[in-house]
């Protein structure tokens, strides 16, 4: 327990120490422990806590006159403070001041002992423990000032205070140069003239510090010419009348000043230190459009104002009558600057106009809200907005409709129904809200959360709870997407929307020449129509179509806008459109962009002009991307998985399922093997019979993984693979992400070939790890992907790294081909998934749709007898005692599930 009964004891030596008894002064106990934990290392360890981080405490007498010898020492250092950490000595004050302060020293144990000379002994002692304090913490003196009380990082600072002065008309305004020397009592900054420093600062002792005090005013004056023949005529230590011309000359040389390391101070009512300015105000949207969507035409008025009043047309005409500078209307100093105001009211007359001929659409409202004007030329004033001339309101009608896109947990809850075989999370809610808000404005959407937040769940929600309020008007949905996760999305609408009606409009499903033939009558009863990319250009009747919405999974794929399969997309008919991607910005600009044209076209204006707004942006210093992001934001919900506040309970692993599709090629290889394994083993037995078994599922896993697995070949084409496609979709996320990835195979034959594939997607190599990789090579593999961020992907065997590694810098885990057995699994992810990661696990199981893993993989997720086999031991053991019929049921190819495009 803390002794909070304490009091300054000087020993004989002269050394400062904290002793308890029951007749000293009680401390709150926080404080009793600072002091014990300072004055444990020492005098002047104590003094300095004393007199740098308590100033301002209330203290007993006897604290409070050791206190002044520290806070003395602060005080020094405050006029020499620099950026170096390294710490000169500060020399203690004269013996005369020493002596003064010694002859004031209270009724305390030791107090015969004060003398000059024990105060010049600890005032080194002071300074030894600051500079200790400073070489430990490698901070500058004024960095370190700032950890013991802010307060100090204004002590030692030249002020610059204008303020007014109504009762003089000539000169309405007062400027006084002024300085903080010390802390009061309180631990506030006391304010003294500046004058007032070339006497306490006198005599070629204190030259150094008064210099220090007075340079920042002397790097302001480089620049300030007006400064520099103040200072040159000592004019800056005294006060001064200043008329409206001086203090506008001193407004505008205020960043510069402050730049100096001079702090100014303005009148208190100026708010951020500069007085209003009249503004060009104008108002979107106060009434409720005629229709709803990107074509509504909304209302524009516009109006010039002070402080939200608006100003009358004489005081008006006052205000341009001017050039620029200060004026005093409506009983208040303003800003003017009769040009920039004139070309404020001139774009906003011209928009005015434009939305009393033909009204102003939303995409133009919602770009002066936003202040960025992408579609204007560079030089026609279109960023005066930045400058603080103008202002736009959102009317009694946008404005709520905006607040509830860009805070959509705000909106009214929705209801999917009991159709929907799942439940969101609340954030998954908050985006099914602001999807169909969206959607029934006519609006487009960017669903751009972190990958494993469930965007599928979501945009399946969306069409359950559209179908039951549209019920009777029922328009087909189209959902384009990757051939690969055509598989993954039929699997979720079985899992979580069975009812909805599903139109797989893919060859794997039917023939060509009934994908050609899908009519209005066809399409009548569809909810939903899934498509690929490359199925657009096919079938002429995807783009013939009025569809209720688009959407585009993994809609970084129309990124670049000049690629035939983006033209098409942006060429389908819909009422609305959704884009769903984890990367709406992967390399450049012009990546939201194209995406935007999808979903909101105009809105970013043409390729051209955005260009050009591109450009002025990068030319910006100042938040140049703000205006940008408040226009696209209304659009665009992006949550990560790495944000509690989004989702508190996210496990650390999440493991999602990655359903791939074979190629020709390994779809008749497959087919081949079973029909060659219903042939054998109808003339085999006994062990002769579990070893064929054997064989053949191990062929079947590797026509899985690549037809040169089994073939032998070398060839590696990474178009002859279904998982090859799904892992590169997946690398090119992973790396526009910056984020590392984990790839385990239980074959070490298909880890070179997989380490080549993802050296290209990721563009520069990884590493490799097998049952031939020299033991002590493991630690420096191990070591290099724990410490080079240059190191984008590990492959790895699953008996050769499934255990004893720590890769924790991978947040992504990937099973290229399943080992059947869940515990192994768990164990090679482990790997990334333990004790010291900081990020979340995205773990991908790949699973070739229509085979012997897809359903092995069920039998292991519905938990039946055999999937409880699977789990208590090798799955491959146990499946030889199968019959022949139970067997071939098992490895049979479902063709239309597992061809690929």
């Amino acid at each position: 327990m803390t002794h909070t009964r304490l009091t300054p004891s000087l020993t004989p030596h002269g050394r400062l120490v904290l002793t308890t008894s029951d007749d000293a002064p009680e401390l709150d106990p926080a404080l009793a422990q600072r002091l014990l934990d300072a004055f444990e290392h020492g005098s002047g360890h104590g003094l300095l806590q004393l007199g740098g981080a308590e100033v301002g405490q209330p203290l007993p007498p006897v604290f409070g006159f050791w206190r002044e010898l520290g806070v003395r020492y602060v005080t020094t250092l405050c006029t020499r403070p620099g950026a170096d950490t390294h710490h000169t000595p500060i020399p203690p004050p004269d013996t005369a001041d020493l002596q003064t302060l010694a002859l004031g020293a209270p009724a305390m144990p030791g107090a015969e002992y004060v003398s000059a000379h024990v105060l010049e002994t600890l005032w080194r002692e002071i300074d030894a423990a600051f500079a200790a304090r400073q070489l430990k913490t490698k901070s500058t003196t004024e960095e370190l000032l700032k950890q013991l009380n802010p307060a100090w990082n204004v002590v030692g600072r030249v002020y610059f205070n204008l303020a007014e002065n109504r009762k003089d008309e000539l000169a309405p305004f007062a400027f006084l140069a002024t300085y903080t020397h010390q802390l009061s009592a309180h631990g506030k900054a006391q304010h003294v003239p500046l004058g007032d420093a070339l006497r306490e600062y006198a005599g070629a002792r204190n030259r150094d510090r008064l210099l220090s005090l007075l340079l920042p005013v002397q790097r302001a004056a480089v620049g300030c010419v007006w400064l520099r023949e103040m200072v040159d005529a000592g004019e800056i230590f005294h006060p001064l009348r200043w008329s409206a011309t001086d203090a506008f000359r001193f407004l505008s040389d205020v960043p510069a000043i402050e730049r100096s390391g001079v702090i100014v101070r303005m009148p208190a009512l100026w708010r951020e230190n500069r007085p209003p300015r009249p503004q060009v105000t104008t108002t979107v949207g106060s009434r409720a459009p005629a229709g709803v969507g990107a074509g509504a035409l909304l209302d524009f008025s516009m109006d010039i104002t002070l402080g939200g009043a608006r100003l009358s047309p004489a005081e008006v005409s006052e205000i341009l009558a001017g050039t620029r500078g200060l004026a005093f209307i409506r009983g208040q100093w303003i800003e003017f600057d009769s040009e920039q105001l004139r070309l404020t009211m001139k774009r906003f007359e011209a928009a005015e106009r434009l939305a009393s001929e033909h009204g102003l659409t939303f995409a133009e409202a919602t770009r002066l809200l936003s202040g960025a004007d992408v579609t204007a030329d560079a030089g026609d004033g279109a960023a005066l907005a930045d400058l603080g001339w103008s202002h736009v309101n959102a009317g009694s009608w946008l404005a709520p409709l905006l607040q509830g896109l860009r805070s959509p947990e705000s909106l009214a809850p929705v209801e999917p129904g009991s159709e929907l075989r799942g439940t969101l999370r609340p954030y998954q809610e908050v985006g099914v809200r602001w999807l169909d808000l969206l959607s029934r404005l006519g609006l487009g959407a960017c669903l751009a959360d972190d990958m494993g937040l469930g965007k599928t769940i979501q945009v399946l929600a969306l069409l359950l709870l559209q179908r039951r309020t549209n019920e009777g008007q029922r328009v087909p949905n189209l959902l384009v997407a990757p051939a690969s996760l055509i598989a993954n999305w039929q699997a979720e609408i079985e899992r979580f929307a069975p009812a909805l009606q599903v139109i797989a409009a893919h060859q794997s499903t039917m023939t060509a020449t009934e994908l050609k033939a899908i009519d209005a009558q066809r399409l009548a009863n569809a909810d939903l129509v899934i498509t690929t990319y490359g199925s657009l250009r096919r079938f002429p009747w995807l783009a013939d179509t009025k569809w209720n919405l688009v959407i585009l999974d993994e809609a970084q794929a129309i990124k670049n806008p000049g690629a035939k399969q983006t033209r098409t997309a942006k060429r389908l008919s819909a009422r609305a459109r959704i884009a769903m991607t984890g990367t709406p910005v992967e390399n450049r600009l012009s990546d939201l962009w194209s995406i935007f044209d999808f979903i909101n076209p105009g809105l970013l204006g043409s390729a051209k002009q955005f260009g050009t707004y591109s450009k002025r942006l990068a030319a910006t210093q100042h938040n140049p991307y703000g205006g940008l992001r408040e226009l696209v934001r209304p659009y665009i919900l992006r949550r990560l998985k790495t944000d509690r506040t989004v989702i508190s309970d996210l496990p650390e692993k999440t493991e999602v399922k990655a359903y791939c599709q074979l190629t020709r090629k390994q779809a008749a290889l497959y087919q081949d093997s079973v029909h060659e394994l219903r042939e054998q083993i109808a003339e085999a037995d006994g062990v002769r019979r579990k070893g064929l078994i054997l064989t053949f599922l191990m062929r079947f896993k590797q026509i899985c993984n690549h037809p040169s697995q089994w073939l032998k070949d070398d060839a590696w084409d990474a178009t002859d693979s279904g998982k090859l496609a799904r892992l590169g979709e997946l690398a090119e996320v992973i790396a526009a992400k910056q984020e590392k990835v984990l790839v385990f195979t239980q074959f070490r034959e298909v880890t070179d070939p997989l380490a080549s594939f993802l050296g290209r997607a990721f563009g520069r190599p990884g590493l490799t790890l097998h049952g031939g990789t020299d033991v002590k090579k493991r630690r420096e593999l191990v070591r290099r992907f724990q410490e080079d961020e240059l190191v984008p992907f590990f492959v790895i065997s699953l008996k050769a790294g499934g255990s004893g590694l720590n890769l924790t810098a991978a947040s992504h885990v990937i099973h290229f081909d399943r080992w059947w057995n869940p515990a192994v699994e768990a164990q090679a992810t482990d790997r990334a998934f333990r004790i010291g990661q900081t990020k979340n696990v995205l773990v991908h199981k790949f699973v070739c749709r229509g085979t012997v893993e897809e359903k092995i993989d069920a039998l292991i997720e519905s938990k039946t007898q055999l999937s409880r086999e699977l789990l208590e031991g090798g799955a491959e053991l146990n499946l030889t005692e199968l019959n022949d019929d139970e067997l071939l049921r098992l490895v049979s190819l479902d063709i239309g599930a597992a061809m690929k495009e």
